[in-house]
């Protein structure tokens, strides 16, 4: 469903990152951890196609709907000129969501980069608290850290170029974070798609479930143009592959489902 939302926030959060506000009560209200959001930019007229946005917080009493982004092309340059009063037109929220850590079972979540948008709200309604793995290449693209924290989540990071935290890879963190049991232990992964096949691959290496968002460049955002595919298991396939859409058969997938071939 379309709704006019009209922005009450568009501020830096660091660096190239941005946080918008929009008031959004019909999506607020609706929105599950792990969702998107797909975003008409308004000044951009002459270009027709939406541009796919994690959703970060939502806040179904405020009607507030909040999103992360970094400047990286025309659209979200667009989007960062963009002030309180003005407004996009929303589809939303779509999507296969995260499944919230049931009693007893300790989320860890995994985010490389802006990924730890995606993994907020999920943090945010965890009945049960854990540890946030976050991973990026340097210091200057680690985000919400402090917010995290505050949720009373531990985060543990990891650096590509050792500029905070452990140098290496964040998936070398997560033997660790899943002790002493890693049966009570669910892993929830989002990033970069090479990040999310290695984390799939060891989770289930190590014993835990895991569930990956494998969001994808979208087109349609609903399901019509198949321009954001990825690949699943399919026993029946002679391939034992096929094609699934993630902005409707995901973004979230478990890591069982996923084609590592």
């Amino acid at each position: 469903m379309d709704s006019e939302c009209t922005i009450l926030k568009n501020d830096c959060l660091k660096g190239l990152y941005r946080r918008i506000v929009f008031d959004a009560p019909g999506i607020a209200g609706r929105a599950l951890p792990g969702q998107f959001v797909h975003v008409r930019i308004t000044p951009m007229r002459d270009r027709i196609l939406r541009r796919p946005f994690s959703i970060s917080d939502a806040d179904a009493e405020a009607g507030t709907l909040t999103l992360v982004y970094k400047i990286v092309g025309h659209g979200t340059e667009a989007l960062a000129q963009m002030r309180p009063g003005e407004s996009c037109t929303i589809l939303g929220p779509q999507g296969k969501p995260y499944t919230l850590p049931a009693e007893g079972v300790r989320p860890v979540l995994v985010a490389g980069g802006y990924g730890a948008a995606a993994t907020y709200l999920l943090a945010k309604r965890s009945g049960e608290k854990g540890v946030l793995l976050l991973g990026a290449r340097s210091d200057a693209d680690l985000i919400l850290v402090e917010e995290y924290e505050k949720l009373g989540f531990e985060v543990r990071i990891a650096t590509n170029d050792g500029s905070r935290g452990h140098k290496g890879f964040v998936t070398e963190l997560l033997e660790e974070a899943l002790t002493p049991d890693r049966k009570r232990c669910f892993v929830y992964g989002c990033g970069p798609e090479p990040m999310l096949l290695a984390l799939g691959k060891r989770s289930m290496e190590l014993g835990a479930e895991a569930e990956l968002s494998l969001d994808q460049h979208m087109c349609c955002g609903v399901g019509a143009c198949f321009a954001c595919v990825v690949k699943v298991r399919d026993d029946a396939s002679p391939d034992r592959w096929r094609y699934s859409r993630s902005c409707k058969e995901g973004p979230v997938y478990n890591a069982k489902e996923v084609y590592y071939g």
